[in-house]
């Protein structure tokens, strides 16, 4: 099953635009025919903060609603990945989930490929860099928040490698349910 991650609060779901076109072009690369209109499907119970699960394949969709409370995030583990994919949001994350496990003491990972940062297990990142923030050209999954960020200017896609996190003032995550959140502590190798 393939998933969308969508935050709900107010009564209403945040951002649908963003999450249509991902799913419409998951469905596409993919060579599925279905069709789901988010901004119909989607009708939170109630206006607190909901993380809402849409499940879909190509024959069926479902939506699962979950009360939302952030993570904090003090910390990365780099952990090094060269044959990790995952370019399109599964409900099945066996891979990282496995990595996950290797965080330690940290609250998550920072996935390196070849040299090149990518994502964290949950969440895209960012990098604070001579007074602007740059995230990964190419990231393991392109988030929706990361798109917003990119559309609006805020977040400028270059190519981040390993040697550039000593370069870095901050390190941000960003995702569907989170938004941008500063790492307390950074990462630590």
């Amino acid at each position: 099953m393939l998933l969308e991650t969508i935050r709900c609060e107010g009564g209403g779901a945040l951002h649908l635009p963003y999450h249509q076109h991902r799913l419409d072009t998951t469905l596409k690369s993919l060579g599925i025919e279905a069709s789901y209109d988010l901004s119909a499907l989607i009708s939170p119970p109630d206006e607190r903060v909901y993380r809402c699960r849409f499940l879909y394949d190509a024959a069926s969709a479902s939506i699962e609603f979950h009360p939302y409370a952030l993570r904090t995030f003090r910390s990365l583990r780099l952990i090094h990945a060269d044959t990790l994919e995952y370019p399109f949001k599964y409900a099945e994350r066996s891979s990282l989930d496995k990595l996950f496990e290797e965080r330690k003491e940290c609250d998550d990972i920072l996935i390196a490929q070849k040299g090149l940062l990518r994502d964290t297990t949950i969440a895209n990142i960012a990098l604070f860099i001579g007074g602007k923030w740059f995230t990964p050209a190419q990231p393991l999954l392109e988030g929706t928040t990361r798109a917003r960020l990119i559309e609006q200017g805020f977040l400028i896609p270059a190519e981040l490698n390993v040697e550039d996190i000593a370069k870095a003032d901050k390190i941000a995550l960003m995702n569907a349910m989170m938004g941008f959140v500063e790492v307390e502590n950074g990462i630590i190798a």
